[in-house]
């Protein structure tokens, strides 16, 4: 079973080094590429202002987070969700940089991100697999076809959604082939080899005479339908009598 949690933060400004504090956490999981169904999702009270700039791009309040719990109250629940797995992270640096912040201020013993799971960087991966492209997580939805209407703002439970799709259509056909059973965790590009008996001649299922008439009348009516005649027709040299 391979184990990814795709994770993402909201916060109170962009520089951890000026004491700027995490306000909402999103993590979803996913099992074998799927999403298992389990959430992790907090809003924080980060016991200081929030930046207007950071509230225009999430529209977290101040007003909103008063009676909110503090990261101290959900570190517990919060390492324990993201034990073991593989974090995937739009931007990790910024994000693991608040976390691990928030960790030490709870606490020595609660360690850094890295003691509790490895991290994969989806911003670094997408740099690589489209040089030179804008690659945003709005971008890379539009590319790949995730619909993304409803990120009217920022919101880290929304965004953890978004990226799962981003990255499972961003590695598709790179997960291992499930083939014969389980392979064990041996990595994103892993896949199984098939040995399979070719002195077995696999059966040959043909068309019957009504199939075959039902295709010809599909063929002459695509052609009528176009000016041009169809692609087809032209491209095959289909001699069918319309």
């Amino acid at each position: 079973m391979t184990r990814k949690v795709v994770l993402d933060t909201e916060t109170t400004g962009l520089e951890v080094e000026q004491g700027h504090r995490v306000i909402e956490i999103g993590c979803v999981e996913l099992v074998d590429r799927r999403p298992s169904g389990r959430e992790f999702h907090r809003y924080l009270n980060p016991e200081r202002a929030i930046d207007a700039g950071a509230v225009a791009v999430h529209g977290i309040t101040d007003e909103f987070l008063r009676d909110k719990p503090r990261f101290a109250e959900v570190a517990k629940e919060f390492v324990a969700f993201i034990d073991g797995a593989e974090l995937l992270i739009h931007n990790a640096a910024f994000d693991t940089a608040f976390l691990d912040s928030e960790l030490r201020r709870t606490g020595a013993a609660f360690g850094r991100i890295a003691d509790h799971a490895t991290v994969m960087d989806t911003l670094a991966m997408a740099r690589q697999k489209y040089p030179g492209q804008k690659n945003t997580l709005d971008a890379l939805c539009k590319r790949l076809g995730v619909d993304n209407s409803r990120r009217e703002v920022h919101g880290a439970l929304l965004d953890a959604h978004l990226l799962a799709d981003v990255w499972v259509a961003m590695t598709a056909g790179q997960g291992a082939l499930a083939l014969g059973g389980d392979n064990g965790d041996a990595g994103p590009t892993a896949a199984r080899v098939v040995h399979v008996d070719m002195r077995v001649r696999p059966h040959v299922r043909r068309a019957t005479e009504t199939e075959t008439a039902a295709h010809t009348a599909r063929l002459i009516a695509l052609d009528r339908a176009c000016a041009e005649g169809s692609v087809w027709k032209r491209v095959q040299g289909d001699h069918v009598d319309t």
